[in-house]
């Protein structure tokens, strides 16, 4: 029950004052534990001007088990797979990283950032995060057309 109020709370704290280029509201009235994200692709890279499905899911046990978050619009991102699951690479996330003093917030805050700022080195889609490091203009531009394709413009 502890994980409920928790979670309960982080949502309303997050409705509230919800970071810069993030809204968050649940997937579904009656399930706490699935979350909508709607995150705004950040001015100066390549995601500018899209907004972005994200899906969180946070496990029964939260906080000491952490939640896990992917993409549902498509992303051509080093860390976000470039498969229908769109699972984000976020190195917090891992099990034996997570902390559960973590918040949410937090959470989704340096998911946004990493469309800022790639990890190349935490990738999951070595082929994008080697044309990355090799060739950021060619990157941009294929992230930018998928961007225009698959998010929708704010």
């Amino acid at each position: 029950m502890g994980s409920q109020k928790r979670i309960t709370k982080e949502l309303a704290e997050l409705m509230e004052s919800p970071p810069d280029g993030i809204t968050v509201e649940l997937a579904s009235e009656s399930n706490l534990y699935e979350w909508k994200v709607f995150m705004d692709g950040p001015d100066n890279s390549p995601f500018q001007k899209g907004i972005f499905q994200v899906k969180l899911v946070l496990p029964t046990e939260y906080p000491f088990k952490p939640p896990t978050v992917s993409f549902v619009t498509k992303i051509y991102h080093p860390n976000v797979t470039n498969d229908d699951k769109g699972s984000m690479c976020l190195g917090m996330l891992k099990a034996d990283e997570w902390k559960p003093s973590s918040k949410l917030a937090a959470v989704l805050q340096f998911a946004r950032q990493l469309l800022e700022e790639p990890m190349p080195d935490d990738a999951v889609e070595g082929r994008i995060a080697e044309q990355y490091r090799n060739d950021r203009k060619r990157y941009e531009e294929i992230a930018r057309e998928w961007t225009r394709k698959y998010a929708t413009a704010a």
